[in-house]
């Protein structure tokens, strides 16, 4: 008979109840696991159906929200803002009068001819109407930009404008286009003493060799005939004898002939004395 050994009966049995309580708290921790992956799914799932809920209720309403702020558009445009209409414009106290000659700059010497009240889109402008002889036209300025005409020349100034055409012309070595614009910004600013500048500087004289372009002699020309004409009315003289007068300044069509009229031109300005104020002219 073999001997029994108690000690191995006991470790026996107790390795047995060690790998059951194992068992079954590895089959606990399972269902444990298992439970909450189920509650996640379902928490996923409950969140994916409130948001699907929501976007349907939010396409529901969408059409509605439109339909309202067009609503509102439409009421908003319909409602248009009340423009209050100015019945009279802002007055200024006249500096010309009827029959006075003015310079407008863009368009040379005018006379003022008349003086309207004009109503343009419901209210009264105030106006000068100009009219310009050698273009045989007649314009029309507000009296609040009067400020854009000037007088005409006194004898004084004339006299520096002599002065000046009778000086070396001063030519730049730059483009043409570029002096052309410089000339054209002069003619347009109605500048007495800039358009005496122009003249003198594209004055060929009787330099029958020297080519002269297109523009060159439009831009002469242009400047050449305001400046005469501003200088026939201040001299009280005919179209010819100021013509004569420019041109002998300029040395231009020279003719060994002085007439009475030559004359009394050369003594008005000579008797003539510049004075400070007439120094500068706009």
């Amino acid at each position: 008979m073999k001997k029994i050994n108690l000690k191995n009966i006991l470790k026996k049995t107790f390795k047995k109840k060690k790998v059951a309580k194992k068992k079954v708290t590895i089959k606990k921790n399972n269902i444990n696991s298992k439970k909450k992956k189920v509650l996640l799914k379902d928490k996923i799932s409950k969140k994916k159906n409130k948001i699907i809920t929501s976007e349907k209720k939010v396409k529901a309403k969408s059409p509605e929200t439109n339909t309202q702020n067009l609503k509102l558009t439409k009421s908003s445009s319909e409602q248009k803002p009340e423009i209050k209409k100015i019945k009279k414009q802002s007055s200024e106290k006249r500096e010309y009068k009827i029959k006075d000659y003015v310079v407008y700059p863009k368009h040379g010497v005018g006379q003022i001819i008349e003086f309207k009240k004009i109503n343009i889109g419901g209210i009264d402008v105030e106006s000068y109407i100009l009219k310009f002889e050698k273009d045989k036209a007649s314009g029309m300025i507000p009296v609040n930009k009067q400020s854009y005409l000037r007088p005409l020349a006194t004898i004084n100034q004339v006299n520096k404008c002599v002065s000046i055409l009778k000086g070396k012309p001063k030519i730049k070595r730059s483009m043409w286009s570029r002096r052309a614009q410089e000339y054209e910004a002069k003619i347009s600013s109605g500048k007495i003493y800039d358009l005496a500048e122009v003249v003198r500087d594209l004055n060929k004289g009787d330099d029958i060799m020297v080519d002269q372009s297109y523009s060159e002699r439009q831009l002469f020309e242009k400047a050449y005939d305001r400046l005469l004409t501003e200088f026939q009315i201040v001299l009280n003289v005919n179209y010819e004898n100021t013509k004569k007068k420019l041109d002998k300044a300029l040395k231009r069509n020279l003719v060994q002939s002085n007439t009475k009229e030559e004359i009394k031109i050369e003594q008005k300005l000579e008797t003539s004395s510049p004075s400070l104020s007439d120094q500068n002219i706009d």
